[in-house]
Parts: structure tokens; sequence; C-alpha cells
């Protein structure tokens, strides 16, 4: 059940991250002329940070299964396949819920990178529809199908978290299946 060989995986899309979009960024051709007196940050430190976060976030979910792990990669986007290896021996739903950190990552990794088609590829929970969208004000997927409202006639909304849970378990029924029907 681990994502880490595809490319959307969150290990790639971390790699990505590291090496696209923590950099500041320059128009082309351009050279870098200082307009203040104060340097800017070498690094993006939003990305920076959001790295730092995601991989301290893996690393103690994966000690607090097995506190001695081991030292984790000094890599980050190799602490995913640490994390998955460390923890394989783990009954299923302690799995599950370890995907499910690892395939959260992988959506709010894309997010930082500017991808809100991620979220598209989920269906919305309440209504079964492909209508869903990343509304970063509220940091939340959003569905546009105008009937899909809450009890207070808002448009519903659901955190990365749960549709990640919600793809991990979907996986794991279809692979359970196919296993069965085998």
């Amino acid at each position: 059940m681990s994502h880490t060989g595809d490319d959307d995986s969150a290990a790639h899309r971390l790699r990505l991250l590291q090496s696209e979009f923590l950099q500041p960024s320059r128009p082309y051709g351009e050279a870098h002329v200082s307009r203040s007196t104060t340097p800017s940050a070498p690094i993006r430190l939003g990305i920076a940070d959001h790295i730092s976060e995601a991989v301290d976030e893996v690393e103690k979910m994966t000690r607090s299964e097995v506190p001695d792990a081991g030292a984790r990669p000094n890599a980050p986007e190799l602490v995913y396949a640490w994390a998955v290896q460390k923890t394989r021996h783990l009954d299923p739903q302690r799995q599950m819920v370890r995907d499910t950190v690892i395939y959260r990552q992988s959506l709010e990794h894309a997010i930082a990178m500017g991808d809100h088609s991620v979220i598209r590829r989920h269906p919305c929970p309440a209504c079964r529809t492909w209508g869903l969208f990343w509304r970063a004000s509220v940091r939340k997927a959003v569905c546009v199908n105008r009937y899909c409202v809450d009890d207070a006639g808002r448009a519903r909304s659901w955190e990365l978290a749960y549709l990640a849970h919600r793809h991990i378990a979907a996986q794991a029924t279809r692979s359970h299946r196919d296993v069965r029907a085998t």
C-alpha cells in the first residue's frame, strides 16, 4: 500500500519542492538586484518550514510505532520509504494510518507547488460528484455542486486528512477485493 513508487508520491513531490520551489525564483535572464538594504532570505522560508514539518511528522509517527527505528535518512524525500520499511510489520489498520498520513502529505506538497488539480481527482464524499476544488482561504476542498450544502446552506468542505483517509480506505478495499477474486 506504499505510495513511494509513482510520480504522484509524497517522496517525488517533496523532491520537487526541494529542487524547484525552495529557491526564490527570478525572472528569466535578469540578474539579481537587491532593492532593499536588508537582503532577502536565500530560500523560501515557508517551503523550508513545510518540508521540515512534513519530515518531522513522518518521523514522529514512525517512532511512535517503532521507537528503535534507527536514524532517519538525511535526504528528506527518503523519509517515506524509511517509514514504510520500518513499519511494514504492523497490522493492516496501522499501516493504513501511516499511508493516510503519507498520502495527505502528498496532497499538501502538490498544493504547496500550486497544483490544485490533485483535489479534483477525488469525488465529493457527500454527493459523490467530481466537483471538488481547493479553497486556499479555508485550506479545504470545497464541493461546487450547488445542491451539496451543509445544514447552514454553505457548500460542503473537506479537510485533506479526510480525503486522504477515504482514498486509502478505498484502495485497501479494492486490494482486498482483488485478493479475494483470485
